[in-house]
């Protein structure tokens, strides 16, 4: 399987690919740890919370903040899931405010349908009691990627409307953000917000559009891969007795969203949408990729479908498969084994 690795990849001493990991020196194996900085773009959402929990848990991430986005719940709804659930867990992670609309589209409605009215399947944690950052989402991003250049990789898992807003506020952070890995897009496959788009493409395509379009080191993780991987009741049950209030969160919250996907998809569990990408980041030999010139489409009945571009854009490296056993693996097992209570 190839590796779903970061643009301009070279070779090491061994000839092996070298991704420009950080050493944290070695492990129990002689292995070197892989490290990366991260900065998740959110719209909390029972996936987005298991992707949260995971970034948490895996000592190969240092997540740096949270920006919030219309999506799965209002924005106003997505920042304060992130602000309690982080509160919940004892982290001390910043959370910023961004996008409450898309760019130029009518916006569509909320997946309550999907996630609960509360975005959390009705087990919302308490009202935080940390407030968001002083800045808008997109000028957090921004001014996070200038203070570490080369170091941060985004991983948007909602809508694409605030890393579309950074781009055009400082188009400069293009070449100093490490990488960027969306969890969107439906490539070469059915959608699930229609027949043809993702519902991440689909709530803004034209932010997708200035993503794809903008000549940066882009990996999609999109549902061909995500739809691959079903995490069961069984799964979240074994995950609670691990880690009662982490994994006892996500057990209940999973509960409204599985329940979704039995009745709508006849799937007996869920997807592991977002927490596949946060994945991807810190374990890219699970994801194979292809490179290929993406566009969005912006209008028409196909508006969201994401497909190969033919106008010379630089292209992106698009994850066509995965090691799904071993990515549901990494999941349950980093976080049942991680620092979360």
């Amino acid at each position: 399987m190839r590796s779903c690795g970061s643009a301009g990849d070279e070779k090491n001493d061994d000839g092996e690919p070298d991704d420009g990991a950080t050493d944290d020196g070695a492990t129990g194996n002689g292995e070197k740890r892989m490290t990366r900085t991260i900065l998740i773009d959110t719209d909390p959402g029972v996936d987005d919370a298991m992707a949260i929990v995971y970034a948490l848990s895996d000592g190969g991430l240092d997540l740096v903040g949270l920006t919030t986005v219309f999506g799965n719940v209002p924005v106003a709804r997505a920042t304060r899931n992130a602000l309690a659930l982080v509160d919940r867990l004892g982290a001390d992670v910043p959370v910023a405010q961004g996008a409450a609309r898309p760019l130029e589209r009518t916006q569509a409605p909320y997946a309550d349908f999907v996630h609960g009215a509360d975005g959390f399947g009705g087990f919302a944690p308490p009202a935080p009691a940390t407030a968001p950052h002083r800045l808008d989402a997109a000028d957090f991003i921004v001014e996070t990627v200038r203070a570490r250049p080369g170091e941060i990789v985004l991983i948007p898992v909602g809508p694409l409307t605030n890393i579309a807003e950074a781009l055009r506020r400082d188009p400069g952070i293009a070449g100093l953000v490490r990488e960027t890995i969306v969890m969107g897009g439906a490539y070469g496959c059915a959608g699930n917000a229609t027949p043809h788009a993702e519902a991440n493409i689909w709530q803004d395509p034209h932010a997708a559009e200035i993503v794809f379009s903008t000549r940066w080191p882009v990996r999609t993780v999109g549902l061909n891969v995500t739809e691959k991987i079903v995490c069961t009741e069984a799964d979240f049950d074994a995950l609670a007795r691990r880690t009662p209030k982490a994994g006892g969160f996500l057990r209940d919250a999973a509960r409204f969203y599985i329940e979704f996907h039995r009745e709508r998809e006849g799937v007996d569990g869920c997807f592991l949408h977002d927490p596949s990408a946060v994945i991807a980041a810190v374990a890219p030999e699970l994801f194979e990729t292809e490179e290929v010139p993406l566009t969005a489409l912006c209008e028409g009945e196909r508006i969201g479908a994401t497909v190969a571009a033919d106008d010379g854009r630089a292209p992106v490296k698009v994850c066509v498969d995965a090691d799904a056993e071993a990515v549901k693996r990494r999941f349950f097992e980093t976080v049942g084994e991680g620092p979360l209570p």
